[in-house]
């Protein structure tokens, strides 16, 4: 059974066809969450809160050819969500003192330090584009901005993680 059959049914209220869509997503929601949260227990919540909220929200998806742009976008939403409720600094005690510091406790590889080095904006264009599977169509419709303009940014955010790997 091809997505969008499993989308109708799923739409018409069939939890098993929204389990196959679920399989058939849950590793590239994944991953794309990791990188942009950099926390393999933060991105699980982000994909499980998505996942929620799409089984909640399916029966008013309009196209079925849409699915996988908004799933995404629910992870999207999830994942800023994340980052902001994080960027209110969370603090660990180091002493008797009480004296504070950030916990900066996010794994880091050389990927990660190239995608932290790009501005956020860019940095989810790239996530979008080679995680997501994203079009600049699609993206362009979330940042608002023409599909020429994602595609240039793309192209210079990942020459820009080129120049840093090498």
């Amino acid at each position: 059974m091809d997505g969008n059959q499993l989308v109708k049914k799923a739409r018409a209220g069939d939890r098993e066809a929204f389990a196959s869509l679920y399989i058939q997503y849950k590793d590239s929601l994944y991953r794309y969450a990791y990188y942009k949260l950099r926390s393999a227990e933060d991105a699980k919540d982000a994909v499980s809160s998505c996942i929620t909220q799409a089984y909640m929200g399916i029966g008013g998806i309009r196209d079925e050819k849409a699915f996988s742009s908004w799933l995404f976008r629910i992870l999207y939403r999830e994942c800023c969500a994340m980052i902001r409720k994080k960027t209110q600094l969370e603090f660990v005690e180091i002493d008797e003192n009480r004296h504070l510091i950030p916990d900066n406790t996010y794994i880091r590889s050389e990927l990660s330090e190239a995608l932290d080095a790009l501005p956020t904006e860019d940095r989810d264009i790239v996530l979008l584009s080679v995680v997501a599977g994203w079009n600049s169509k699609e993206i362009s419709a979330l940042f608002g901005m023409k599909p020429a303009t994602v595609r240039s940014r793309l192209s210079r955010a990942l020459g820009k993680m080129r120049q840093f790997l090498e």
